[in-house]
């Protein structure tokens, strides 16, 4: 059965839905930035480019960047001598720069500024004497280089308040936290709270650690989750902003599936929808927003309204080798 016929059985094509897409949504100022050292790169350099792990999670820009002569890796000993590599926007632990500068490599960091802000904040609450308890997913390449900021050992990772009430750290201990960057807005305060309400001398930053674009996105879909009867996410599986946004939408009592791209999208989901909201995470294109939006053509007739919370004008400045004269 194709999809136009499962279409016909699930949906009247005279039946409008209601499309509601939240804004913000899709590329941040760290994804924007990190896609343009590659390209600028590979503009300067030549090809190939390498670039050790993904630039950002997302698929459809992986392989955009493949296309143009990147080459991925997943470790530095896969990169040959003398050819440029690139690090990811979600930082890298300390001694991957400092190895690839030990084999005469050029090397270029893509790590978003607002990461690399966390890490500097890391290396300060070390060298106050304090112990990090971090908010975060184990494994997260931006929790992997984070950690790799500081000393073995003088960093805990936390994921949930269950976690916080296994911590048995003395009363006297120095405490500092920080948190990863893409975590869910609702979840790192309640997570805080129980670390404030354990420990009330331990330090935190002085603004929050999420950044402005995972806090904004979240904020988006919760304005329009609630008049949404299916809302869709575009973005990876292995993209922690992404998944964010759909435990979101589900919150608000809404179902919500995420997509990685419009075919992925099961014309059933539409029976007896009738708004529908739409949005993508930081590392996805806007290519792919409106991608869905024809794929939803397809089956239904489209009401499309754009839903505003907040404008964002963020940018982030290159690297000194991408703008310096040849």
């Amino acid at each position: 059965m194709t999809d136009s016929d499962v279409a016909a059985e699930s949906t009247s094509p005279l039946a409008p839905i209601r499309l509601l897409i939240a804004a913000p949504r899709g590329f941040c100022a760290g994804v924007d930035r990190a896609i343009e050292i590659v390209e600028r790169s590979l503009t300067r350099y030549g090809s190939p480019v390498y670039v050790r792990h993904e630039i950002v999670h997302n698929r459809f820009v992986v392989d955009s960047l493949k296309e143009q002569g990147a080459i991925f890796v997943e470790e530095l000993d896969e990169v040959p001598d003398g050819v440029p590599v690139i690090f990811s926007a979600h930082g890298v632990p300390k001694s991957v720069p400092e190895a690839a500068t030990a084999r005469g490599l050029e090397w270029l960091d893509a790590t978003c500024p607002l990461v690399s802000k966390v890490h500097r904040q890391a290396e300060r609450q070390i060298e106050n004497g304090r112990h990090i308890v971090f908010v975060g997913h184990k494994g997260h390449p931006e929790v992997i280089g984070t950690f790799g900021q500081v000393p073995d050992g003088s960093m805990t990772l936390v994921e949930t308040e269950n976690d916080v009430a296994q911590l048995d750290f003395p009363t006297e201990t120095k405490l500092a936290f920080l948190t990863q960057t893409t975590l869910s807005v609702d979840d790192t305060a309640a997570i805080i709270a129980a670390l404030k309400l354990r420990y009330p001398d331990i330090a935190g930053p002085k603004a929050e650690d999420i950044c402005y674009a995972t806090s904004n996105r979240q904020a988006a879909v919760k304005a329009i989750a609630e008049e949404c009867d299916l809302v869709l996410v575009i973005g990876a599986p292995n993209s922690s902003n992404s998944l964010r946004l759909v435990e979101v939408a589900q919150r608000s009592g809404t179902c919500a599936e995420l997509i990685q791209r419009a075919s992925d999208i099961d014309p059933r989901w539409l029976d007896n929808v009738n708004t529908l909201g739409l949005t993508a995470g930081a590392s996805a294109p806007e290519k792919l927003v409106r991608e869905v939006v024809d794929r939803i053509a397809q089956f239904r007739a489209v009401q499309e309204e754009t839903v505003v919370t907040t404008e964002e004008y963020m940018v982030f400045k290159l690297p000194r080798q991408l703008t310096d004269p040849a």
